[in-house]
């Protein structure tokens, strides 16, 4: 069986006998970095935080913070880690660790390393001191929303966040961000409980699901680490194509961006820098910042979950997919992907290689997600809207539905009763009307049919009355 190595606070760790299924939380805990717990163990609370080293596309290291218990061992092979352990000592304290301390961040102390960790992640931005966020400091405080803290200590911990200053000369962690990030090797390995592969590149990856079409395709693992956790399940193939290149792309060309599945929200978001109006609002109520330097495009969009974010912003953006073989490549549009609940158009030995938004943009875009919690949480119902007039008339609306149906779906009564019609309170209050009637809306323990139905109708009505000034221009 092939060794791994894994380097953890800078020392090189040989791993025999891995697990495809080991966690990279339960590794760390068996080998007495305790300061990882295990809360939840599906990526809500954040005391599993740790550092990751990643590529910041620019030949040097971006230090993310990820949930670790949601991280598959054998897809660090070659990484580098670094834990609340790692970031400081008790005669040596860190900055935020020193922060939290003074103004009593901790309080039992459970969920504090994972503070520390993402805190630390944030003191480490690059772009922190723009001045766009919300403390004087640049600190982002939304990127500690997917830690919890059951002491209900945030506002000690806030106050710690907003205190730090810069990282000082000499500062260790900040001078890895200067040299490159450690790749990510090819990886095979096979073992009782199942084989891994880490492909080389993506033809290679598509050989192996085409010998192995009921292999199970490892991203971010935000979604498979749960079910791993959770639901103890196990895969008998497991192919990891998050380093994959090919996978990693984000192009503008004349009539279309091209946005590689396998790049995490947060690359994305980075990336197009607010270019994409819709998606912008939507990312920050994507979960949490922890899910989001893991999740991929193309992973949420897999799972054909009718709670995922992306597909209704995307099918506002009328988007559609590159779906690669090891036969070729073809082109499906998202609005008929969806064939039923947790069902997809893919076929054997198929993946989803990129989302193509179609240029010009709708100048009029509008995300509105209903959930229990405002940050962190999954959707009770999510309405993405793009909206382009000509004069006062509406010439072209898509409304992209999750939460209601089995599947994402368009809201196409609603968008055929707006379509060539003044864009006035009338018609869109008609148009709401109908779209409360959109889709098959079951009741749950998130909310009830009826909720759901109304949320419809309040989303659109919301847009209407939110985006009056972008509509005069």
């Amino acid at each position: 069986m092939e060794s791994l190595t894994v380097t953890v606070n800078g020392q090189p760790r040989e791993l025999q006998g891995v697990r495809p299924h080991t966690t990279l939380l339960n590794w760390l805990r068996d080998g007495g970095l305790t300061g990882c717990k295990e809360g939840c163990a599906e990526g809500e609370c954040g005391a599993c935080a740790v550092l990751v080293s990643r590529p910041d596309g620019q030949g040097g290291t971006r230090l993310e913070s990820v949930n670790a218990c949601l991280v598959m061992l054998a897809a660090m092979n070659g990484q580098e880690v670094i834990t609340a352990e790692g970031i400081g000592s008790p005669d040596h304290l860190h900055p935020v660790q020193g922060e939290m301390a003074v103004r009593g961040g901790s309080q039992c102390g459970y969920c504090t390393p994972g503070f520390v960790v993402s805190m630390a992640a944030e003191y480490y931005r690059p772009e922190r001191q723009d001045g766009e966020h919300h403390a004087p400091n640049g600190f982002d405080i939304h990127s500690l929303s997917g830690n919890l803290c059951r002491c209900t200590g945030y506002r000690p911990i806030q106050d710690a966040a907003h205190a730090l200053g810069t990282p000082p000369e000499g500062d260790t962690m900040a001078a890895l961000r200067t040299r490159p990030a450690p790749a990510a090797p090819p990886t095979h390995l096979s073992t009782p409980d199942g084989d891994f592969h880490r492909p080389a590149d993506l033809p290679e990856a598509l050989e192996l699901l085409a010998e192995h079409p009921d292999a199970t395709l490892l991203a971010g693992g935000t979604d498979w680490g749960v079910e791993v956790n959770i639901r103890h399940a196990r895969a008998g193939v497991t192919i990891a194509v998050d380093g994959l290149a090919e996978l990693r792309e984000l192009e503008w060309h004349e009539d279309h961006v091209r946005i590689g599945a396998g790049l995490n929200l947060s690359d994305i978001e980075r990336r197009l820098n607010g270019h994409i109006p819709l998606m912008a609002e939507w990312f920050p109520q994507f979960a949490s910042r922890l899910i989001r330097n893991s999740a991929t495009l193309g992973g949420n969009i897999g799972t054909a979950s009718p709670i995922g974010d992306s597909p209704p912003t995307l099918l506002a953006l009328d988007a559609s997919l590159l779906l690669a073989s090891r036969g070729g490549e073809r082109e499906v549009p998202l609005s008929e992907f969806f064939r039923g609940y947790r069902q997809t158009e893919l076929r054997d030995g198929e993946l989803i290689r990129a989302v193509k938004i179609p240029l010009p943009l709708a100048p009029v875009s509008g995300f509105y997600k209903y959930a229990k919690r405002r940050f962190d949480d999954i959707s009770s119902v999510a309405v993405g809207i793009a909206l382009e007039l000509d004069g006062n008339n509406v010439r072209r609306i898509r409304i992209g539905l999750g939460g209601v149906a089995a599947t994402p779906l368009r809201a196409l009564k609603a968008e055929e009763a707006l379509t060539g019609k003044p864009w006035t309170e009338r018609n869109v209050r008609e148009a709401a009307r109908l779209m409360g009637q959109e889709g098959t809306p079951l009741s749950d323990h998130r909310a009830s049919a009826k909720y759901r139905a109304a949320m419809l109708e309040q989303a659109l009505l919301k847009f209407f009355y939110e985006k009056q000034e972008v509509v005069r221009g």
